[in-house]
């Protein structure tokens, strides 16, 4: 069967699912709902419905992004609108089974939207939602609506048809194609695509290789997992088409094993790429001949950086060197080398799929098309977004994420992972874009997201960010290994009350020194986090020195739990939970916390928070810090 019968075979079976009239059940799988408990539901509804001697489909599909709302799953009844269950439980998952597929019942108090033609009474429109209303879907545009794991569903959502179209292309041309799209590389530094191909498609070496860099390690950054686990074909599309055309016929995929089930995925979707023809000599009938591996990485982090990545891949220990030379001359054994991260090159599959008149019709001026964010932290509405470049943070905040848990005050948001910055409400209107994140002392990074509130300690952040980059730090550079170690200390004592005044002027001093001196993109952004916290909320710094105390309530060292005799019921709750045996008083009598044996673990305040908010965090008396 030639590979477009293929096609039409894939398109004729799953083109429209929405137009079964079995029932068909999709289960979001990604790592997000698995972990909510994704597949303990979708075991409860198969058991139901043999039970019932039913017959369904059930596929198992990707994530929808609404990472709040797992486990989610999405009903289709008869050629009815697909609606979408959030936050189902298996007594929800029996409940749908028997109300809505069984019977008629559509449980709209269990409904999250709905997608088709008709509206449904009580149920809103899925896009429609304000979550989903401000964003803009083109590289999530198939996570939680296909199989990942089954390469007809990718086919029948025209699938491959950028490669397809750019081996029917001269390089010159695509190279073209991509440069007309102004895509940036959407792995932090912004390069243009189109110039690395071009860079390396102009070596005369024999010998080039293509590099998927998936190895994705900021705190809070989950995009490459989600796009790998959910739509695996869109970056191996992007990755032939990029092969082809700088005439690489062998490339890698730099994965961390700690994402299992993208590898689990990838692997399964190699397979399918031979099986169909997509990887080995002559392919699709073409000259273009091409293998593609996969590289599981330790997690280091340094290892998103490009030559400690080929270092790796090489089997030597993760380490940059020095550049020039650039990898596009000298890269992987030595040869011409491209390397793009994972939603670089399934924005490649985009573009040459629809057209880069399409893909430009998002984003400013200088940053074209949309991107991928990783939404965390104290926000209500947490999970993967894409939205346009040229968005406001304002507007990622409050429109998509639905504004800060338990309405409590926005303090910062801190964007770029471990290399960016802590940004203040003040830039709350600046632009998404390479550009303006920058002058706000930020940069983009990779995508991931971290909202703070008005409980979150700013020196904290800093040296928790700080000590991620210490622990990280490959130790070739003596500012980096020396530098960072001695910033954490400091960082350490200011948050033991140990701070001194001349520790402000010591950090600045060390963050411009390490910045100078460090050979890597780690290094050298190592100490962003510091310089933005110490600009931005200086004041924090000042109250943890001179007035010795948190104004955030956080720093352990600085608080006292109490509890409010008037709020206790003596519940005897947080009395039978306290680890440190803290806590005494008598059953329906107020109770009292030792100070001097309490670890403020902060195990009585959650229990209590849910029904009486009798304890409280208070300012530690200034003579008891002091001893």
């Amino acid at each position: 069967m030639s590979f477009n019968d293929l096609i039409k075979r894939s398109k004729e079976k799953y083109g429209n699912l929405y137009k079964s009239q079995t029932p068909v059940i999709m289960v979001g799988s990604a790592t997000c709902g698995n972990s909510a408990g994704a597949q303990s539901v979708k075991s409860i509804i198969e058991e139901e419905l043999d039970k019932k001697q039913i017959d369904y489909e059930i596929i198992t599909v990707g994530c929808i992004g609404l990472c709040y709302a797992e486990p989610i799953i999405t009903i289709i009844k008869n050629g009815k609108p697909a609606i979408f269950y959030g936050n189902i439980t298996s007594e929800k998952a029996v409940e749908l089974v028997n109300s809505y597929i069984i019977e008629d019942n559509l449980l709209p108090e269990y409904a999250l939207g709905s997608i088709g033609e008709e509206t449904v009474d009580g149920i809103p429109q899925l896009f429609e939602l304000p979550v989903l209303k401000s964003q803009v879907r083109k590289i999530l545009r198939n996570c939680g609506f296909i199989d990942p794991t089954n390469i007809d569903h990718y086919l029948a959502k025209d699938g491959y048809s950028g490669f397809l179209r750019a081996i029917n292309l001269k390089p010159e041309d695509i190279i073209q194609e991509v440069k007309n799209s102004i895509l940036r590389g959407r792995g932090g530094a912004g390069f243009p695509t189109w110039l690395k191909w071009h860079l390396c498609g102009d070596s005369e070496e024999e010998v080039k290789y293509i590099i998927c860099n998936a190895d994705e390690g900021d705190p809070g950054a989950f995009m490459n997992r989600v796009l790998l686990e959910s739509d695996p074909h869109s970056i191996l599309e992007g990755i032939l088409i990029a092969a082809y055309t700088i005439g690489a016929q062998e490339g890698y995929i730099y994965c961390r094993a700690e994402y299992p089930l993208a590898l689990e995925r990838l692997k399964q979707a190699l397979n399918q790429m031979k099986e169909y023809g997509l990887l080995g000599d002559n392919i699709l009938g073409s000259e273009f001949n091409f293998e593609l591996k996969i590289k599981e990485g330790a997690g280091a982090f340094v290892c998103g950086e490009e030559t400690a990545l080929i270092a790796s891949i090489e089997g030597k220990r993760g380490m940059p060197r020095t550049r020039p030379p650039f990898p596009t001359t000298s890269g992987l054994w030595g040869k011409p080398t491209v390397i793009n991260n994972v939603e670089t090159l399934a924005s490649v599959s985009l573009i040459m799929q629809k057209g880069s008149d399409e893909f430009t019709t998002n984003g400013t001026q200088d940053s074209k098309g949309t991107k991928t964010f990783s939404l965390v932290g104290q926000v209500k509405n947490t999970g993967l977004i894409e939205v346009p470049l040229g968005k406001t943070l304002r507007q990622v905040i409050y429109d998509v994420g639905g504004g800060i848990k338990d309405d409590k005050n926005f303090k910062a948001i801190q964007i770029g992972g471990p290399s960016g910055g802590c940004i203040p409400e003040e830039f709350l209107d600046t632009p998404i874009d390479y550009d303006s994140l920058a002058t706000a002392g930020a940069i983009m990074g990779s995508g991931g997201m971290v909202v703070m509130d008005q409980d979150t300690c700013m020196v904290d952040v800093a040296r928790y960010f700080l000590e991620f980059v210490q622990k990280e730090s490959c130790g070739k550079c003596v500012p980096c290994r020396l530098g960072t170690k001695q910033m954490l200390d400091i960082l350490t004592d200011i948050t033991l009350g140990k701070g001194k005044s001349e520790d402000l002027t010591l950090l600045s001093e060390l963050s411009k020194a390490i910045k100078a001196g460090s050979l890597c993109g780690l290094g050298q952004t190592s100490t962003n986090p510091v310089l933005t916290t110490q600009k931005f909320f200086k004041d924090e710094y000042e109250a943890h020195i001179n007035e010795g105390k948190c104004p955030a309530l956080s720093c352990k060292e600085f608080i006292n739990y109490q509890i409010s005799p008037e709020k206790c019921q003596g519940c005897m709750l947080c009395l039978k939970s306290c680890p440190a045996n803290a806590i005494i008083g008598a059953k329906k009598e107020s109770h009292f916390i030792q100070s001097d044996k309490c670890i403020k673990c902060g195990t009585c305040i959650e229990l209590c928070s849910d029904k009486y908010h009798a304890i409280e965090c208070v300012p530690r008396p200034q003579n008891k810090l002091n001893e």
